[in-house]
């Protein structure tokens, strides 16, 4: 038996039981649980930690429940304000049609004469020669090849170049290959406007062919002077500039044209007028 513990084994076993004793001759004489209050000092900061632990996982729960919340929560708010965007959208282009419908329902108090068809703009074609818009009314509302085409506030946007059963194009005024016999309205003098890409202005209109001596000011008024095609004092542009032709026999001007064809949206086709 003397050999059944090891002597380390038998050392741990004296002196716990010194401890063991120590603990309870102390407890004894102070009247106080000594084995319990060293639990409590061993675990006191054990059950800090855990509930530090807790605390922080439930911190990182609510988060976490929180974040998909707000995620919920901003995918609605952004699905609602697209919807008042695309309301506001809608709201302003239907004021921006009113508002031409009443000019043009004055253009045609003043011009008692002209029949027009409406029509929105579908596609647009810019280079250095061409300058077009489609439109969504062919032939079959009345339009032909050869007519004009203006604004509510009669400006002149260009000439039906082509024409399909439900489609129209139209060269606009910026388009050098059209030639358009035109007024300064305030002085009468006489020329022929074309867009100004082959004279290097292409966002210009150049007028040509004014008598050598024309008094030309900035901001004057271009009109159309009247033919078959173009009814009379439709308006072209202002001037910006002016100058004398290479040979010096005489003048040119360019214009900042009347109408703004890229922020265009709907045009009107005059497709029967009373020629002057």
């Amino acid at each position: 038996m003397r050999h059944f513990f090891s002597p380390r084994v038998r050392a741990v076993m004296i002196i716990s039981l010194v401890i063991a004793v120590l603990l309870a001759v102390a407890s004894s004489l102070t009247g106080k649980n000594i084995p319990g209050m060293a639990v409590q000092t061993v675990m006191t900061p054990l059950r800090a930690g855990a509930k530090v632990m807790t605390d922080q996982a439930e911190k990182i729960y609510d988060y976490i429940f929180n974040y998909e919340q707000l995620l919920t929560e901003n995918g609605r708010l952004k699905e609602e304000l697209s919807q008042i965007q695309q309301n506001a959208r809608e709201v302003d282009s239907l004021l921006r049609e009113n508002e031409r419908l009443r000019k043009l329902l004055e253009l045609k108090a003043a011009h008692e004469d002209y029949d027009l068809v409406d029509g929105y703009i579908i596609a647009r074609s810019s280079g250095d020669w061409v300058s077009t818009l489609t439109i969504n009314r062919g032939s079959s509302a009345g339009i032909q090849k050869g007519m004009c085409a203006i604004t509510e506030n009669g400006e002149v946007v260009g000439l039906i170049t082509e024409v399909g059963s439900n489609y129209a194009v139209v060269s606009t005024v910026l388009d050098p290959s059209l030639g358009i016999s035109a007024n300064i309205a305030n002085t009468g003098y006489a020329g022929i406007v074309s867009g100004g890409y082959t004279s290097g202005h292409g966002d210009l209109l150049r007028m040509d062919y004014l008598p050598s001596d024309a008094v030309i000011r900035n901001n004057d008024q271009v009109v159309t002077a009247g033919s078959t095609v173009y009814p009379r004092n439709l308006i072209l542009g202002h001037v910006v500039d002016a100058g004398y032709d290479d040979v010096g026999v005489a003048k040119y001007a360019y214009l900042q044209p009347a109408v703004d064809v890229d922020s265009l949206e709907q045009i009107f086709v005059v497709t029967n007028f009373e020629a002057e």
